[in-house]
């Protein structure tokens, strides 16, 4: 059983930074790319960050360039998500899941809320 759990949201000044984590199990980690995705309050789920299986390719949506880096240690089966100079845009719950950049179908974790607010 494919089991994700998201971890490392709160609340953070505009302009902070936090590192969320994804915890994977119930298959194998390396042999899967990842993605983050994220849904705000009344909007549909967004795809904001992908990584190869490998470590070695990664995507970003246009939202987020720059100020989030996406990464994953697959000794640890960890996904990570760096993200910096936070908006209160970037309010939202974030969910890391299986799958390339921009397929938003599959099994989620509980998810981590951030919340970007002075």
């Amino acid at each position: 059983e494919v089991q994700l759990v998201e971890s490392g949201g709160g609340l953070v000044q505009p302009g902070g930074s936090l590192r969320l984590s994804c915890a994977a199990s119930g298959f194998i980690f390396s042999n899967y790319a990842m993605n983050w995705v994220r849904q705000a309050p009344g909007k549909g789920l967004e795809c904001i960050s992908a990584i190869g299986s490998d470590g070695l390719t990664t995507r970003y949506a246009d939202s987020v360039k720059g100020r989030f880096t996406i990464s994953r240690d697959n000794a640890k089966n960890t996904l990570y998500l760096q993200m910096n100079r936070l908006k209160p845009e970037d309010t939202a719950m974030y969910y890391c899941k299986q799958g390339a950049f921009g397929q938003l179908v599959g099994v989620r974790g509980q998810g981590t809320q951030v919340t970007v607010s002075s």
